[in-house]
């Protein structure tokens, strides 16, 4: 029990350093925070305001934040059991609700839930779904804006995993928690007016 707890803070720390907010700041002395009209400090952003060399850094820490901790963690703990949904919700977590910067919101979660999911290797079903799904939806079937695409990813991403039955219960546990945690910190950042909803079909 207490090495699941260990791991369950590490990963909530780990997810609490919002890389994304903290590279633009130290490399282009710029709060992308307050430049984007969402003020999300996501990975997106990172690349949109501070430019390609530190978006790259920034989205491969916010993917290795979320990873590292569970791939450690799924070679010390039995995976299983089923406080090890939570260690994989943790870096979720702590990068939606950040331990550090306590003055400053915390991010949508979506760069570090690819690297929570990644961290599960060689069991890589679950990263795959999200992949496809997020393709789906921005190269097929093409969901506008953004908020309703993420949206509804992370929720179909939640019910396959659910439906699938392929993966152990802890991990599909661990999948719909975190799958929540970004519907969640999509609409506690969705403010304004709200877009209708856009489905478009793209043909080859």
């Amino acid at each position: 029990m207490m090495r699941y707890l260990a791991y369950i803070l590490i990963g909530y720390c780990s997810g609490s350093v919002l890389y994304a907010y903290l590279l633009p700041r130290l490399f282009r002395h710029i709060d992308i925070r307050k430049l984007a009209p969402d003020g999300n400090p996501g990975s997106a952003n990172a690349f949109l305001y501070a430019g390609i060399p530190v978006g790259m850094m920034s989205i491969v820490c916010e993917l290795l934040k979320g990873a590292l901790p569970v791939f450690a963690a799924a070679r010390d703990l039995e995976i299983s059991h089923w406080l090890f949904a939570l260690v994989m919700a943790a870096p979720v977590a702590g990068h939606a609700f950040p331990l550090f910067c306590k003055k400053h919101t915390g991010g949508k979660a979506i760069a570090v839930s690819f690297g929570v999911l990644l961290g599960l290797y060689p069991h890589l079903a679950p990263v795959l779904t999200l992949a496809v799904l997020y393709l789906l939806f921005s190269l097929v079937i093409i969901i506008t804006p953004h908020f309703f695409r993420s949206v509804v990813t992370f929720t179909l991403f939640a019910l396959c995993c659910l439906l699938g039955g392929r993966q152990p219960a802890s991990v599909t546990l661990g999948c719909f928690l975190l799958s929540l945690l970004v519907v969640s910190r999509h609409f506690a950042r969705y403010q304004g007016e709200k877009p209708a909803l856009q489905l478009l079909h793209r043909h080859s």
